[in-house]
């Protein structure tokens, strides 16, 4: 279940700050496991219930198997003797005790607070963008455009941007980032008709800077490990080419219904590798809702 590209990265990693917290009065991921697991019952994992069971729910034992870790490791975990699980464990774990969305989060979210710190090796992704690009933006309405950093976080937009992509909830949150969205929202997948596809472009692009060494990447890796599961794992470890630069994708509208967008993906010029997404009505009928949705004049905007 490791990230490929991990080995790559050691390098960067700094050691762990020293732990100096009380295991037994400091231990919210151990005890939060194991509440977990005590609570998940035998038929909810597909194993039988038995008739001589002496512990609530599972068995440290069933939960080890079915995560593929140790029954010492597990135990570690769960007493607080060890509180630095990999994103991989995290996710085999979350994965053997069928945890929700919401589960998963707060996993990782317990994994984020025991795992030190990691240096700043790497520049770290644009928070911003160039004037000039700006100014282009404003060019480009009322087209939807978008102004991506390496990692997906959304830096700037058009507002027919905005008006797209807002009601299905890609903007929430201070720094939106399109890969989180697809990966790990679940409005994403009633968005998105054709998910599976939109998916393997986004983990293609993360899969990329990972490969090339950036921990800022891997760190967003480590995430969705935990928050989505073998959904991401498998897509990651599975063989895939470039993503696709250009091409159509099918978008559902809360308010204007299915929409036919052809997108063109452009790098800027830019060492923090920016990159540039415009979509067109790839047909008359989205052409109409988008003028619709922008509250332009029809045609405003033109079937490719």
């Amino acid at each position: 279940m490791a990230v490929p590209g991990r080995a790559t990265l050691r390098a960067c990693r700094v050691g762990r700050v020293k732990d100096v917290t009380d295991p037994a009065t400091d231990n919210e991921l151990g005890r939060f496991l194991r509440d977990r697991r005590e609570a998940t019952s035998p038929a909810a994992v597909g194993l039988p219930a038995g008739v001589r069971r002496r512990t609530p729910g599972l068995r440290r034992a069933e939960v080890a198997t079915l995560a593929g870790v140790s029954v010492e490791y597990l135990t570690r975990l769960e007493q607080g003797r060890d509180r630095h699980p990999s994103p991989g464990v995290l996710n085999a774990l979350a994965t053997a005790l069928r945890f929700s969305s919401a589960d998963r989060a707060h996993l990782r979210y317990l994994g984020k607070a025991n795992a030190g710190v990691m240096c700043p090796a790497g520049f770290a992704p644009a928070a911003d963008v160039r004037p000039t690009v700006r100014a282009l933006l404003d060019r480009l309405e009322p087209g939807p455009a978008v102004v991506l950093n390496r990692l997906g976080d959304v830096l700037a937009a058009t507002t027919g941007y905005e008006r797209l992509t807002r009601p299905v909830g890609l903007l929430d949150g201070h720094r939106p980032n399109v890969v989180r969205y697809v990966l790990a929202d679940p409005r994403a997948r009633t968005a998105y008709p054709d998910w599976d596809r939109v998916a393997d472009h986004h983990v293609a692009q993360l899969k990329g800077e990972v490969r090339r060494g950036d921990p800022h990447a891997a760190d967003l890796a480590d995430d969705l490990t935990v928050l989505v599961g073998p959904e991401f794992t498998d897509r990651m470890a599975a063989p895939s080419g470039p993503p696709e630069r250009t091409g159509v994708e099918r978008m559902v509208h809360p308010e204007v219904g299915g929409l036919r967008l052809a997108y063109e993906i452009l790098d800027l010029p830019d060492a923090d590798e920016q990159r540039l997404i415009v979509h067109l009505p790839a047909d008359a009928a989205t052409t109409a809702a988008l003028d619709r949705l922008t509250g332009r004049r029809p045609g405003a905007l033109r079937a490719v």
